[in-house]
Formats: structure tokens, sequence, C-alpha cells
């Protein structure tokens, strides 16, 4: 098993993807160490100061007048965590929470947030245990970071509240911290405002979207060439130089996929003259266009990702020359835009994949394709019902496109007068992932009936690997209706876990 080392300065983005998903084990470096022992020292030495410092000696948002008594400044950071942790709802995903979590200890071990390393080490021990705290699904609003979400992580570092041990269990979190070794933690000044003020959930869910996205738009370039085959469409309008003309980089990426795997395809070649269409489509011509807006959208948000995983994420902050200072750098502004811009790329990539289907099903648009791909339209319905079902997730997701960024509540009287709800665009940006690598599975298997229907004529060398794998996996060619929901699902299960991108790679070369 890998082994992800925080060293006091950034993480990149397959770290967390190691650490949220496969399991990697995760160390605090020395250099970090050194970095949160001067932090703390520094809060150290505020506790008896004249002045007030926010969140050492006061109370918090609109409590920040309120100088709490040197006697209580234990019990104030204790009292903080249990009254933030109000989460309520469905649990979130356990990789979200391990994501979360990793990126909170990151920012700790950059010593600019003021606890002593065995705060970071607690964390890290919890992740390496496989300790998950059950968080809650609603409770942030993305503004002094994902605070009822942290809170209910730092809850489990205290020995209260609930978690998920290493066996899927859920148990009191105590238990599973005597059971696993781990001393549950005493909070001294600060500790307990630095381990909730932070944009780690919203980061987290960012940064597993754009992994999943980098597999889901070359999933779209191999279905949509899919539907060119199988509709009999053309590849000229991919050409270099032609979409060179516009020189958009994610649409010239997206193009030269198609290029690569529909290169040597016979059914394309079948009709290449003689043909009196004069053009495709939009939802053929232009899916590169589609996707590669996608592209470029995706890139945007890789660069608010790489420059959070660089950012101290805290308030107030310790500084180098000494000074603790409020800021605004837990808004999480940067990050739900990014990730409302995503879910927008998101809709629009599967909106125009359910046009292709729809185009494939219907025999007046198909050119010679029988009704709904299947050879006995009447008795059978073939694929109809499976479009019915992409276009309600289509629909889904053009209401998960409208922006939560744009959404702000004041809370904490008028304290926190505007906030980012970062964390609710990144909720709704999971779902419309999910419902995107299900739309494409549609279009996949749809796709590979359409090809299969043009024998004796064979498919490119790309998109005969990508029927083939679905094939592989389960999901026959054409034949009588047949309960289609496992088929659908198994699609979506090989789109998701990669094997169709790979599958067509190991035949045609690597996608962009």
């Amino acid at each position: 098993m890998s082994t992800v080392e925080l060293t006091g300065t950034g993480v990149r983005p397959d770290d967390v993807v190691a650490v949220a998903r496969a399991g990697a084990r995760v160390e605090l470096a020395e250099e970090a160490r050194s970095a949160m022992a001067a932090s703390a020292a520094v809060v150290a030495g505020l506790l008896d100061a004249p002045e007030p410092s926010y969140g050492v000696s006061t109370g918090f948002g609109s409590l920040a007048n309120v100088v709490i008594p040197a006697d209580r400044r234990e019990e104030l950071q204790r009292a903080l965590v249990r009254s933030h942790a109000a989460g309520l709802g469905a649990p979130v995903e356990r990789e979200v929470v391990r994501a979360m979590m990793l990126l909170r200890a990151r920012t700790l071990s950059m010593g600019r947030s003021g606890p002593r390393p065995v705060v970071a080490e607690t964390i890290l021990a919890l992740l390496n245990a496989q300790i998950t705290p059950v968080v809650r699904e609603h409770g942030s609003l993305g503004a002094s970071g994902d605070l009822a979400p942290l809170a209910h992580c730092a809850l489990a570092l205290l020995g209260e509240g609930e978690v998920v041990d290493a066996s899927g269990a859920t148990v009191p979190a105590g238990e599973a911290l005597d059971a696993a070794g781990i001393a549950p933690l005493t909070l001294q000044a600060k500790e307990g405002l630095a381990l909730i003020n932070g944009t780690d959930g919203m980061l987290g869910m960012l940064v597993l979207a754009l992994a999943d996205l980098d597999n889901l738009l070359k999933v779209a370039d191999v279905t949509t060439a899919m539907s060119v085959e199988a509709l009999l469409g053309t590849d000229r309008v991919f050409a270099d130089d032609l979409v060179g003309l516009r020189p958009q980089p994610g649409q010239a990426m997206s193009a030269a996929n198609l290029r690569t795997i529909l290169a040597g395809s016979p059914i394309v070649a079948s009709h290449r003259y003689d043909d009196d269409r004069v053009q495709d489509a939009y939802s053929l011509r232009c899916a590169p266009m589609v996707t590669g807006a996608a592209r470029d959208t995706v890139e945007h948000a890789r660069g608010v990702a790489g420059n959070e995983l660089l950012s101290a994420i805290d308030n107030p902050m310790v500084l180098p020359d000494g000074r603790v200072e409020s800021c605004g750098n837990f808004h999480g502004a940067p990050v739900g835009f990014a990730c409302d811009f995503l879910a927008i790329a998101a809709a629009e990539v599967g909106a125009i994949a359910e046009r292709r289907t729809d185009r494939l099903l219907d025999p007046t648009r198909s050119h010679g394709l029988p009704a709904f791909l299947t050879a006995d339209p009447g008795v059978n319905s073939g694929f109809m019902i499976a479009q019915y079902t992409q276009a309600a997730m289509v629909a889904e997701n053009r209401r998960l496109a409208a922006p939560a960024s744009v959404d702000s509540l004041p809370t904490s009287a008028m304290q926190e007068d505007h906030v980012s709800m970062g964390w609710g665009a990144a909720r709704k940006l999971r779902t419309a992932i999910d419902n995107l690598t299900r739309i494409l599975g549609v279009e996949l298997t749809c796709a590979a009936h359409g090809i299969d229907l043009r024998a004796p004529l064979e498919p490119g060398a790309g998109t005969a690997a990508a029927r083939d794998a679905l094939r592989a996996a389960g999901v026959a060619g054409p034949g009588d209706d047949r309960y289609l929901s496992p088929d659908l699902r198994t699609a979506e299960r090989i789109v998701r876990d990669g094997t169709i991108v790979a599958a067509v790679q190991d035949a045609v070369g690597e996608l962009r």
C-alpha cells in the first residue's frame, strides 16, 4: 500500500484519491511536526496576553467579543466541537470523509494554525486504522469552512460521536479508538477551532470529481465515436486542420481522440462516397465542441483545486513573524464556483449523449437501424425505456446545473452574512457525475447494439474494443427483449471503473 507524507507544504490530487479511495497510509514528516510545534508555541504565548485573540481567548462568530476566562479555555474548544457537530441527514460517503480528514491534517501540518503535532497525528491515526467518522449530509454553508462536517470529524478525535470502523460497523467513537489503541485528544487553545475551519470537505469532493471526469470525458469521446459509426456518420468533421481553425484546447483534444478511435473504421469508410447527406446532426458533428468545452472547464477547476491544495485554510492564521491575524481564507467561493461550473459541464456532456442515443433508436433518423434497436419491434420494445431513463437523468442534471454558489443565506446573527454554499455545490456535483456515468453507460449499450446491427460491416479497432469490453462484462448483443436494468448497471460499472477507457487504449493507444 502506498504512503502519503505530509511535509507541511501541499499534497497532490493523486494523493487525495489514494487516501480517500485506496486506503493509502499517511505519515507526518518531521519538518511538519517542527512547524506545528512552533505555531503552537505562538498560540500558547497569547493565553495571558492583555489583548484578546479570536478563538484563543474569545468566543466564536457573533460571540467573538466575549472574552473567555483562562480556566475555561479548554472547555471552550471542546464545547465548540460538540455544538458545531450539528449535521443532519444521511451519512456522507466514506471517501469524502477520508479526503476531508486528510486535507484538514494537511493544513494543520503547515504550521499556520496553532495546534500541536499530536492533533494532526491523531487524525492520521484514524485514517490509517480505517476509522471513519459519521458525517451527516447537511450542515455546511461553505463560509467559515465546512463547519459541521469537520466538527463531526473532530468529535471522533475526542472519542465522542459515531464512527464506522474497519469492519464497516457503526460504533461509538470511544470504543473504536480504544480498540485501535488511539488515545482521544484533550484539546488545548485554538485546537478545536483549527479542526473545523477549512474548505476540506468541498475541496475533497472537487478533487474526487476531477478524477472521475478525467475518465468520463474520455468515455464520452468513445461513446461518441461508437454512435458516429452506428449512425453512419462521418469522421471528416474531426480533421485536425478543420478543428484547428478554432483553437480551443479541449475541442482539439476531443477531436484528436475521435480521430484515434475511428481510425481505419470499415463502417465509416463504407459510405465515404456517394452518400447524399451533406452533414451530420449537431449531436455528432459538434460533439468535440461540447465535450471539449467541458475539458476546458475541468482544466480551470483543476487550477483552483491545485491552488487550494497548496493553501493554509484557517482563521485566525499564525504568521511566520508571530502575528495571529483574522482572515477570510476559509470562504469557499473559489471551490464553490468551480463545482458549479463542473455541474454545468457534466449536464451538457450528458445532454448531447442522450440526443445521440435518441437518434440511434428512431428509424426515421438512424439510417437503416430498426426501431429501438430491436429486430422485432412491436412485440419487442428494445431500448425504448432505456432512453426514458437516460432522459430522466439528463433532466435531473439540468436541475443540478443551477448554481448553488449564488444562493447565500446570512448566519451567526449577521456576522457571517455572506456564505459560499460550496459544500452544496460539491454535493450536487457528485450526483451530476453519477448521473453522467449512467447516461454514458446507456449510450455505450445502445451504440454497441447499433454497431452490431451494421454487420457484416466491421467497426474500427477502438470502437470494437469498447463493444467487446461490454460483451465480456456480460451484456449480450442484439436479440429479444430481456430484463434490461442489469445490463445497464453493468455498463455503468465498466464506465465508472475505467474498463472501457483501458480497453480502447489497449487497442489504439493513449487517449488525451
